[in-house]
């Protein structure tokens, strides 16, 4: 229980000769500018605790080991309060009329602690007469905010003293590193020196070195550099806040490779031909000496026959023939080149073929020539999203018949595919059909001579023939780009391969 009992009595003590010793000690008077710290040295060692009348218009801070006691004023009061300061042992070593008052500085604290007094790191005070806001930023978002107040008016003479921690300078700095690296600047640095961020290292050109300070300046906190430039706020910036070290080591790049489009073009002609004849021929001939029979009525109302030499003949083609005859023809032809040029290089592939005939007969016969070709020339245009431009010239040859007869097709055009896309540019299609009647005989013309005494007993023809022919044609290309001509060589191979059974 005596443990309890002294301290209390002690404190007992110490308030009944606090009153008494500061009926007997002449207070110090003092005035507190409000935003204006009062700094007062003591000759002892304090107490923590200092008794203050009117706590709403001042406040204190005390540090006992350096026997220092700072006030503060809150408002302004129209009566002074006191301020009572003991030591270790209780007994009242200084006492103080504080008067608090306040000045149109002190109101510009007041509101700028009102807005910015919970920003870690910031003070704001007057000194020699001037607002000042100093510290050193943790946050680096909390500058905007700085600024956003410090461009009214009213703060537009407050000294600007804050910079940021060194401590955030290097978050800051691996920041800018780590984003200018993910550009592709691998070989660039940044480091804080004396404040400045220090950007190091090797580029492979001008625009790298100017890239890498446009990332890092993203990163810089901007309010801080243009707003103090342009506000004259900053303590001071003779250095800039980013130092571009980069060393740029030009390199002369490679030729570039052009482009390759390689090219197929298909020609596929088709024809059919079909024909039909049906026909009934009844034409029987009468050969022979031949001879006379003649039939009289004699009077007794008979009939009388004489002959005179023999009556002999053949009869040939006696009965009728019938002729029935179809004839049905398909042929099919595909040529096809692959040619392969640079992007916007116009290339040509040709090919053909010549096949000798004679024209007429006997001494006025003569040599010809039928000459079947193939040939392509194309100009390529590589476009965005894979898709090839083409001007087309193709001229494509035929032969047919005997005598030789030939057939040209040309196509001349321009047209967009996509890579490795395939589509029909052109073609054109032939039709013919006919019918005829009693015009060509079944078994060929009949051969007789009045002369040579065959002569026809009659002559019996019906005959109906049909034919068809169609023929077509189709060109069809197909445009890729390619890395390198080498490319399908395996398919190429593959194509000639010889095979055994």
């Amino acid at each position: 229980m005596m443990r309890f009992f002294l301290p209390l009595f002690c404190f007992l003590s110490f308030a009944v000769f606090s009153q008494d010793d500061g009926k007997k000690m002449k207070p110090k008077k003092i005035e507190v500018v409000i935003g204006q710290d009062y700094v007062e040295t003591l000759n002892f060692a304090p107490y923590t605790t200092v008794e203050i009348g009117n706590t709403a218009i001042l406040d204190y801070r005390i540090a006992p080991g350096k026997r220092r006691l700072t006030l503060k004023g809150v408002k302004a009061g129209s009566q002074p309060t006191t301020v009572r300061v003991f030591n270790t042992v209780g007994d009242l070593k200084a006492y103080y009329e504080v008067t608090v008052t306040e000045t149109a500085k002190g109101k510009l604290v007041q509101k700028l602690k009102t807005f910015l007094g919970d920003i870690e790191g910031v003070q704001i005070g007057i000194k020699a007469g001037e607002v000042v806001m100093e510290g050193q930023i943790i946050v680096p978002d909390d500058l905007g905010r700085i600024f956003t107040i410090l461009q009214r008016n009213e703060f537009k003479d407050v000294i600007f003293l804050v910079e940021m921690h060194p401590q955030t300078q290097i978050l800051i700095a691996r920041k800018m590193q780590d984003e200018i690296q993910k550009a592709g600047l691998k070989n660039v640095t940044v480091r804080v020196v004396n404040g400045s961020y220090w950007l190091e290292g090797v580029a492979g050109n001008d625009g790298d070195k100017a890239r890498a300070e446009l990332i890092a300046m993203a990163y810089f906190p901007a309010t801080l550099d243009s707003k103090a430039r342009r506000e004259k706020l900053v303590k001071t910036l003779k250095k800039n806040p980013i130092e571009n070290f980069i060393v740029v080591n030009q390199q002369s790049s490679p030729p570039s490779v052009p482009k390759l489009v390689k090219v197929i073009v298909q020609f596929v002609e088709l024809s059919k031909d079909y024909s039909k004849v049906f026909g009934f021929k009844w034409i029987p001939l009468m050969t022979g000496d031949g001879g006379s029979v003649s039939f009289n009525r004699v009077d007794s109302g008979g009939v009388s026959s004489k002959s005179n030499g023999t009556l002999a003949a053949t009869i040939s083609n006696l009965f009728p023939k019938l002729a029935s005859a179809k004839g049905a023809g398909h042929a099919r032809i595909i040529q096809s080149g692959v040619i392969i040029t640079e992007d916007k290089k116009p290339a040509k592939l040709s090919k053909s073929s010549t096949k000798p005939f004679a024209l007429g007969t006997g001494e006025f016969t003569k040599a010809m020539t039928a000459t079947a070709s193939f040939a392509i020339g194309v100009t390529p245009q590589v476009l965005p999203k894979e898709k090839i431009k083409m001007e087309l010239d193709i001229v494509i040859g035929s032969t047919v018949g005997d005598p030789p007869e030939t057939i040209d097709n040309k196509l001349n055009t321009n047209v967009v595919v996509k890579s490795k896309e395939s589509a029909a540019i052109g073609g054109i299609v032939l039709s013919k059909t006919s019918t005829d009647y009693d015009r060509d005989p079944p078994f060929g013309t009949p051969q007789f001579s009045e002369a040579d005494g065959i002569v026809p007993l009659f002559s019996f023809l019906r005959s109906k023939g049909f034919s068809s022919n169609r023929s077509q044609f189709a060109i069809f290309v197909t445009p890729e780009t390619i890395d390198s001509a080498s490319e399908g060589t395996n398919e190429i191979k593959r194509k000639f391969k010889q095979r055994g059974r």
